[in-house]
């Protein structure tokens, strides 16, 4: 049965390509955008100041929430740490007290798929991180642990809602992955900090290909890491693409370079994080691109 699909964020790198998802599939999407209407699908709202029209969510099946200013964009100074938790908190709690008054007013119960993401977890080394693992300790954890509470009160009124703690996305265009091909064709794609850091990544399309098994799953509930069963440490990937692109990939970057280059943020660079998709194999998800090389081949190519 085709669905109704709110998506926010959905001009940015997963939003449009779930976008495009939706529509190939049959599906209805509305976009929540923040200037004035410009489409029939285009409906406004401000996260902000926590404006959400009544009425918008009429005869949703689900919400698919990815707003959020990029945390890469730009190099981190106090504003944009700022910026980057506020709006991520005030989009999701928007959208979840929408929800909650929604439900209310018709007593239709609306599925809500939350952006998250692994930085949840923290720099771990070695560990192993199921979705029951504890939150980290560092300002990216603590972020996604506020983001992820901005939804409580659609949890507390028994909505259904799942997180999608997003590892890294390998996109051929767009998101870390585009510049890590990009020096991997000069021959510069080499480890990055030791190189034996955990990188928990994911293809856009099995990313795309998850969010919509959450948004179909009306008993899927809670936190899922969307990350590919085969996860390997960095080395490991820059090694792949060097070899898919027959580019040598032994030029380190240590983590004293990135820092200068791009600031705080290179100490998430080189995090480690060995993040398993438990729940979301248990969910009976089943991955397009699930080990390294099935997964290179295809962004190189792309």
């Amino acid at each position: 049965m085709t669905k109704r699909v709110a998506v926010t964020g959905s001009s940015g790198l997963i939003g449009g390509a779930l976008r495009r998802a939706l529509d190939e599939r049959g599906d209805e999407v509305v976009r929540l955008v923040r200037h004035a209407p410009s489409a029939p699908d285009e409906i406004q709202w401000d996260p902000t100041r926590g404006r959400l029209a009544v009425g918008a969510l009429d005869g949703l099946d689900a919400v698919v929430n990815l707003a959020g200013v990029g945390i890469g964009d730009r190099r981190w100074n106090a504003e944009h740490k700022r910026e980057v938790e506020r709006s991520r908190t005030d989009a999701t709690g928007t959208v979840a007290q929408a929800l909650v008054a929604h439900r209310d007013r018709t007593g239709e119960s609306v599925r809500l798929v939350n952006a998250s993401a692994v930085g949840y977890y923290g720099d771990r080394g070695e560990e192993h991180l199921p979705e029951t693992s504890e939150p980290g300790r560092d300002f990216l954890s603590g972020v996604v642990v506020r983001w992820e509470g901005a939804a409580e009160p659609a949890i507390r009124a028994g909505l259904p809602v799942a997180f999608a703690r997003t590892g890294l996305v390998m996109a051929p265009e767009g998101g870390a992955f585009e510049q890590v091909v990009r020096l991997g064709r000069l021959g510069l794609g080499g480890p990055m900090g030791s190189g034996r850091e955990w990188w928990p990544w994911i293809t856009l399309v099995d990313e795309v290909r998850a969010i919509l098994h959450l948004v179909d799953g009306p008993e899927l509930v809670g936190p899922f890491n969307l990350v590919a069963p085969g996860v390997v440490r960095q080395g490991e990937i820059a090694s792949a693409i060097g070899s898919a692109l027959s580019r040598p990939a032994f030029v380190p970057a240590p983590r004293f370079a990135l820092r200068a280059v791009i600031g705080e943020f290179a100490d998430y660079v080189v995090a480690s994080q060995r993040v398993e998709p438990e729940a979301l194999l248990a969910a009976g998800f089943t991955f397009e691109h699930p080990d390294l090389d099935v997964a290179v081949r295809w962004l190189v190519k792309r």
